[in-house]
């Protein structure tokens, strides 16, 4: 889907919010609150409720109208998330490289986008990713990858949590990859 079509999605979604998604909660209450990267953020179920936790929020989304919804329900609960329109699929936001505690994407796949992440990411900051996955009979696309791929990403990283299935989450339905993956501290382990 490109960026007009969510952007039409988005005009036309229910005003009702979203709960954010539960591995991201699970994730997030273990970890000590600072600096929050959520990309391809939506209309910003995730970063709101980071910004409640007492977080510092950057959000990212490609769609003007996920980000203009964002920031009205930002301004209605008094939160500060620094929410930005940037196209992520032609590099419009550059990830500053271990400046984040916390990077996030949920339910979005781009293959170029996760070295950036990692290296984004303060060493023993965490990475929480949630792509969809193929299913039976299904090959791999740019936007869906094999069971077990996202994991060869985090090779000599500490993972948290990892699963391969049908989502945790009630507002998903396609089999989904998790990782939550802490960047070493080691300056000798590669990112």
């Amino acid at each position: 889907m490109d960026i007009r079509a969510w952007n039409d999605r988005y005009r036309s979604a229910d005003e009702s919010e979203s709960n954010p998604t539960p591995l991201l909660q699970a994730t997030a209450v273990q970890l000590h609150p600072g600096r929050a990267l959520d990309l391809a953020c939506g209309s910003g179920r995730n970063a709101l409720w980071l910004a409640e936790q007492g977080w510092s929020v950057t959000a990212v989304d490609g769609a003007p109208a996920a980000i203009e919804i964002l920031r009205k329900r930002a301004s209605g609960r008094a939160l500060t998330v620094d929410a930005q329109v940037a196209d992520l699929e032609k590099h419009e936001y550059h990830i500053e490289p271990s400046a984040w505690n916390f990077i996030v994407f949920c339910y979005y796949l781009q293959r170029d986008l996760l070295e950036p992440a990692k290296s984004g990411l303060a060493p023993g900051g965490v990475l929480l990713a949630i792509v969809h996955i193929t299913e039976p009979g299904e090959e791999p696309t740019y936007k869906r990858m094999k069971p077990g791929e996202l994991k060869g990403y985090f090779e000599h990283w500490d993972i948290l949590h990892y699963y391969d299935g049908k989502p945790n989450d009630p507002e998903h339905r396609r089999s989904v990859a998790e990782i939550v993956a802490r960047r070493p501290t080691s300056a000798r382990t590669p990112s």
